[in-house]
């Protein structure tokens, strides 16, 4: 990418981002056989390089000092052998991801961009998934995780409708009520338990149509008042 002349736009500079991000995740997933054996660790320093049309090479750093773009990881070939392919591939992965970030805003010094457009282009750079993230299959788990699973659960939970206190919850309540579908001989045993109430309190016996309070820790009835 160079300059011309031209004023560069954070546009500008994404779309070869995006080029360059897309060959080196070629790289690393589908063409993975053939980089894996063009880094030979019986050669020298080698780094993977991310080109504006979408592909890649591995090749030998640049030879001018300083380089004219920044330059990647050197010798990811010197640890291919000695570490687990995947890991390996993940390492490449992560250098790969702070190459790409490193062309970009050197681009963007280039071109002088003033801190909304430098926001501009991070924006639009953190909107894709990171190679890191692409290697690791990291991108698709987030993309399960955003399914409207989590939000059907959170809007049941928000139309629940509120819980009904239990008739023998304990508070504030009446001395059992009687039942009539007893017979009448229960009926009056009933009857003789209520008179028989006395109050915690004052010590009267319980009357009809009178409001009483049971104690929840020693279960004793007192009146209302």
């Amino acid at each position: 990418m160079d300059g011309g002349g031209t004023p560069r736009t954070p546009e500008d500079v994404f779309r070869d981002f995006r080029a360059r991000r897309a060959g080196m995740i070629k790289a690393l997933t589908t063409d993975v056989e053939k980089f894996y054996q063009q880094c030979d660790p019986e050669k020298e320093n080698l780094c993977l390089y991310g080109l504006p049309n979408e592909t890649w090479e591995v090749n030998l750093p640049a030879e001018e000092v300083p380089p004219e773009l920044p330059e990647p990881a050197l010798g990811i070939n010197f640890a291919r052998d000695g570490m687990d392919e995947k890991d390996w591939l993940s390492l490449v992965a992560v250098h790969s991801d702070a190459w790409l970030l490193a062309v970009a805003f050197y681009f963007g010094a280039r071109f002088g961009f003033d801190k909304e457009s430098r926001k501009r282009l991070f924006v639009m750079i953190n909107n894709l998934p990171t190679i890191y993230e692409v290697v690791t299959g990291t991108a698709k788990k987030q993309t399960k995780e955003k399914t409207p699973k989590s939000s059907s659960k959170s809007n049941k939970s928000g139309t629940k409708p509120p819980r009904q206190p239990e008739p023998n919850s304990r508070g504030s309540k009446m001395p059992p009520p009687k039942d009539e579908d007893d017979s009448g001989g229960e009926e009056d045993e009933e009857e003789e338990d209520h008179e028989n109430t006395l109050c915690g309190s004052c010590g009267d016996n319980y009357g009809q149509d009178e409001f009483w309070i049971c104690c929840d820790a020693c279960e004793t009835w007192f009146h209302g008042k």
